[in-house]
This record gives C-alpha cells, structure tokens and sequence, in this order.
C-alpha cells in the first residue's frame, strides 16, 4: 500500500515535470533566432471583432524564405487588426500590407539584440526551473504528510526524496540542454 502511495506521488512528480519542460521548449520556439519561423508569432494577440484573439487562429503562417513570414487572414477584412496586432507586438517587426496578404521581413540580427533574445531565453529556462522546483516542493510536501498521518514510514520517505531528487535533477539538466541549443542557434551568425 505504502509502495503505491509513493510511486504514484512519483509518476506524479515526473508527468508534471515533463510538462514543464515541454512548455518551456514551447516558449523557445517563440524567441526569434537568426531565421523565420512561424512559431515567432505565436505569442502574437490580435483585436479581434473586441476580442484579443491569437493571431494563428486568424490566418496561416508560413515561411516562405529564411528571412520573410508571410500572413495570409481567413477574412481579408481582418488584415488591419493582424497588422496593427503585430506592429504593438514586442517583436520589433513592422509589416508590409499588400491587401490580402502581409509579409514580414526579418532583418539580420545585430550583436545587442542577439544578446537581448539570449537573456530572454535564459530568463524563460529559469521560469521553467521554478516550475519544476515548485512540483519538487508540493511533491515533498505530500510525502512530510503521508509519514506524519503514519501511512509512510521514514526510511520509504527518505528513498522516496531521493528518487524525487534525482527525477528533478533529469528534468533541470532536460532544460539546460534546451537552453544551450537555443543560446546557440541565437548566436549563429
């Protein structure tokens, strides 16, 4: 019983973990490196009938040459919401507005805004590491509770932190990997 207890608060522990990873590589495909991507615009919300509405919901995005996104609305009477929707964006891009499509070209990165995106990037691998800190904690919490209502004994809870340990140590260095990947694809020039 106790055994079940345990491992279930485990299997628990990881499966959220995980999704903490995948959410934070989800937000580095978000920040711009050196070529297009669709995925830059997905943060990207727009005035939508009096509705902030995502922009990929609107029109599709593709990325017809490394350096140019191309925007092609559902309803051509929404190009002037899209295209003010992304000029109050903070991605620094200013749209080219032909009447039924809008295209975005992505300028060379200089030095500083490389170094902007990589702070960016570091700043979404921290936040990502605090989720998995925060699901170590509540995980840890549930055990300190399971050994006081006495359904747990001390040395099951003491392996049990160290296996919780080492699932968070996997996941933190899961995310330092992305996040070298990503400082590397930022910075190549």
């Amino acid at each position: 019983m106790t055994d079940d207890l345990v491992s279930a608060l485990l299997d628990d522990a990881r499966e959220r973990m995980a999704k903490a990873v995948e959410a934070t590589r989800h937000e580095f495909s978000t920040v711009r490196a050196g070529r297009a991507s669709p995925n830059l615009l997905d943060r990207v919300s727009v005035d939508y009938y009096g509705t902030a509405t995502p922009l990929k919901q609107l029109a599709t995005i593709n990325a017809p040459e490394p350096r140019m996104l191309t925007i092609q609305p559902f309803d051509k009477g929404s190009i002037k919401a899209i295209e003010r929707g992304i000029q109050e964006s903070d991605l620094g891009l200013t749209p080219n507005n032909d009447g039924s499509m809008i295209r975005l070209n992505l300028p060379e990165l200089t030095e500083e805004r490389r170094r902007e995106m990589v702070k960016v990037a570091r700043q979404l691998a921290e936040d990502g590491r605090v989720a998995i800190r925060n699901v170590r904690r509540d995980v840890l919490q549930d055990l300190r509770e399971l050994k006081e209502d006495g359904e747990v004994g001390a040395d099951d809870e003491h392996r049990a932190e160290g296996e919780l340990q080492k699932v968070t140590d996997a996941h933190v260095g899961e995310l330092d990997e992305l996040l070298k990947v990503k400082e590397a694809e930022i910075l190549e020039v």
